[in-house]
C-alpha cells in the first residue's frame, strides 16, 4: 500500500509528516504514511480549537503528523489540508452537517437495476452530489437481474441529466472495465448508495482480491448491509477507492436541488406568471409540461417534496413548530390566533 502525495508534498514544509485517511474508529484514525498504515489521533491543541464537527479528519483528507510511526504511541495529527471537494450530507433531525468524504474526483452513486431501483432515491443522491464540487456518476448495479434494462435506463436518464450512466454487473468483468476507465492514476472516488447494492462487491473487482465482507442476495431480492464504516483503499495504478455505508436518510438544501431538478427550474421560468404556483393558472408551463408527458408527476412531486424538506432543515426547534402550526392552519391572522390559542391555553394550565 502506498500512496501518491507528490502534488500535496510541494505545499508543506519538508519537516512535516504527510498522510491520507483511510478509515475511522471514533476518535482513532488510520493514517497512510509512505507504505504503511499508522493509527492517529487529533492533538489536544486541535481539539480546543475546533468548534464544529465538520472540522474533525474524515476518510480522504489529507493531513499533517508530527511522526511516520506508532511504535510509540498513536501518531497525532496537526491539522487538515485544506480539503478541494467536500461530500456531505445533513442530519435531517438537527440540520447538522456530516462529512462523509474529502477530497474525491467522482462520486459513483450505485443503485441495483432489481428491487433496490427507486429514482426518487437516486434524486436525492444527486442532489448530495452537486453540492460536493465532485463529479457525479451513476452505475446501475446487477442488470443480470433486470429483464427491462433499456426502459429504467431511459427513466435515470430522463432525471439524471448531463450526468454519465454505467451499467454492470460484478459477474460481468468487461462491464467493470468502464468503471476503471475513470479511475486513473491519482485519481479518487467515492461510491456510494443504498446497502446491498453491490457496492463491497464492485470495489473488491477493482481492487483484484477479496478486501471488503460482502452478502448475497436476500429472499426479497435485495442485497444484505455489509458495510458498516467509510474505508479507503489503493488499486493498483495508485488511484484511490472510498467505500461508504448505505445512507437510509438523506437531506437536501435548496441550491443541491436547483442543479438537480434543472428541467423544472428551466420550465418554472416559461410560466405566463412570475409568481405562478403551478395550480390554477392559465399558461402553465409545468401543468402544460406534465399533461403532454414531457415532466414526470412523481417527478415534479418529489421535486415539491424535496423543497419543503429544506424549508424546514436548517430551522431551530421554536421555528420548526411556527412552520408546522403555519401549514396546519394557513394564514396569517390565523397563525396568529392559534398562537394566542395555543399560549392562553397553557397559561389556564397553572
Amino acid at each position: 500500500m502506498k500512496l501518491d502525495l507528490k502534488n500535496i508534498k510541494e505545499n508543506i514544509s519538508k519537516e512535516q509528516i504527510l498522510g491520507r485517511v483511510s478509515s475511522q474508529y471514533r476518535d482513532i484514525y488510520k493514517v497512510i504514511v509512505n507504505d504503511r498504515e499508522v493509527l492517529a489521533k487529533v492533538s489536544g491543541k486541535y481539539m480546543y480549537n475546533t468548534y464544529s464537527k465538520e472540522d474533525y479528519p474524515v476518510v480522504g483528507d489529507y493531513v499533517v503528523l508530527d511522526r511516520d510511526d506508532d511504535k510509540t504511541g498513536n501518531a497525532i495529527i496537526e491539522k487538515i489540508i485544506d480539503r478541494k471537494t467536500i461530500l456531505k450530507r445533513k442530519n435531517i433531525n438537527n440540520g447538522q452537517n456530516e462529512v462523509l468524504a474529502t477530497n474525491v474526483d467522482y462520486i459513483f452513486i450505485c443503485m441495483s437495476l432489481n428491487n433496490d431501483f427507486n429514482l426518487r432515491r437516486l434524486e436525492r443522491y444527486i442532489a448530495i452530489c452537486y453540492e460536493s464540487g465532485a463529479i457525479p456518476i451513476i452505475i446501475l448495479t446487477k442488470y443480470d437481474l433486470c429483464n427491462d434494462i433499456e426502459i429504467k435506463v431511459n427513466q435515470v436518464e430522463n432525471i439524471a441529466i448531463g450526468i454519465d450512466i454505467l451499467t454492470i454487473s460484478n459477474k460481468d468483468e468487461n462491464s467493470i472495465k468502464n468503471v476503471l476507465k475513470y479511475l486513473k492514476n491519482g485519481i479518487t472516488a467515492c461510491f456510494i448508495g443504498s446497502s446491498g447494492v453491490g457496492k463491497s462487491t464492485l470495489i473488491n473487482n477493482l481492487l483484484r482480491r477479496e478486501q471488503l465482507e460482502t452478502n448475497g442476495i436476500r429472499n426479497d431480492d435485495k442485497g444484505r448491509h455489509t458495510t458498516t464504516r467509510r474505508e479507503l483503499f489503493i488499486l493498483e495504478n495508485q488511484s484511490v477507492v472510498i467505500d461508504t455505508p448505505g445512507m437510509r436518510e438523506l437531506s437536501v438544501d435548496v441550491e443541491d436541488l436547483d442543479k438537480s431538478f434543472l428541467d423544472i427550474k428551466d420550465l418554472e421560468k416559461m410560466c405566463k406568471f412570475s409568481d405562478c404556483t403551478h395550480t390554477t393558472e392559465p399558461q402553465c408551463a409545468i401543468k402544460q409540461a406534465i399533461d403532454s408527458g414531457k415532466l414526470c408527476p412523481k417527478r415534479y412531486a418529489n421535486y415539491l417534496k424535496l423543497k419543503q424538506e429544506s424549508k424546514y432543515i436548517n430551522l431551530n426547534f421554536k421555528e420548526l413548530e411556527k412552520e408546522k402550526i403555519k401549514k396546519m392552519f394557513g394564514s396569517k391572522n390565523e397563525y396568529k390566533n392559534m398562537t394566542r390559542h395555543i399560549k392562553n391555553k397553557n397559561r389556564n394550565k397553572y
